[in-house]
């Protein structure tokens, strides 16, 4: 009977992070217009400020996490290996630092929270007054 239990609650779990809805959020001061393919650009490197001009920092998940996995697919285009290996080519050749990682959504959005020129993801139902949901 607690396999059976177990064994539910396993899907059920899985079913739900299947699921997730992964939102790109920024700090509610921030009013730049981002759409998808800048949130492309900045997560690779590609852009260092926002349209205002303002610094963009941006944070990723621990490479583990299935929302970075879901992010690096679905708004990167790549998978998460190739992330990888696009980074370290990036930091091997002096033209790159990858994007700083957390281990939360909260992490994530303890520092946008905190400063403007932060830009992060997280999972849709984690979201609070304390950022702002970028529409892509």
């Amino acid at each position: 009977m607690f396999k059976k239990f177990l064994l539910a609650a396993t899907l059920l779990f899985a079913a739900n992070m299947a699921l997730a809805e992964i939102v790109v959020v920024v700090n509610p001061a921030n009013a730049n217009a981002l759409d998808s393919k800048t949130v492309q650009r900045i997560f690779l490197g590609k852009d260092k400020k926002f349209a205002d001009g303002a610094e963009t920092i941006a944070v990723n998940q621990v490479a583990d996490n299935q929302i970075r996995q879901d992010f690096d697919q679905n708004v990167l285009g790549r998978s998460s290996s190739q992330v990888s290996a696009y980074w370290s080519k990036l930091v091997f050749t002096g033209k790159g630092i990858p994007p700083k990682e957390v281990a939360s959504d909260a992490e994530v959005i303890d520092l946008v929270s905190k400063n403007p020129s932060v830009i992060g993801y997280i999972n849709k139902a984690s979201v609070t007054d304390a950022v702002k949901v970028v529409e892509l």
